[in-house]
């Protein structure tokens, strides 16, 4: 629906949308092994870094970068490919630093 497309996410919206990011990842285990691989996140670190909002929005920023995995994740929530880049901004849009 037109309506949708423009709508913003709210901060909680973006946590919550960035939480079944993570969990799309961990269904997986070559998704989440290349996400580790590329942030530097230890698998028994995940949790306590998901508490982080600058974590969840490197998730985000991840699938945003990878539009095969962006169109994925989005068909299976059944949401635009376009929410992530909106809760990437309303999340502050930085990734942590993964050096």
């Amino acid at each position: 629906m037109p309506g949708q497309m423009s709508r913003q996410i709210n901060h909680q919206a973006a946590e919550s949308l960035a939480i079944e990011a993570l969990a799309f990842l961990a269904a997986d285990e070559e998704r989440l092994s290349r996400f580790l691989a590329l942030s530097g996140i230890d698998p028994s670190e995940i949790r306590q870094a998901a508490a982080d909002p600058g974590f969840l929005a490197a998730v985000l920023d991840y699938l945003a970068g990878d539009e095969r995995l962006l169109v994925m994740f989005a068909e299976q929530v059944a949401r635009d490919p376009g929410d992530v880049n909106k809760a990437l901004a309303a999340l502050g849009g930085k990734s942590p630093d993964w050096s």
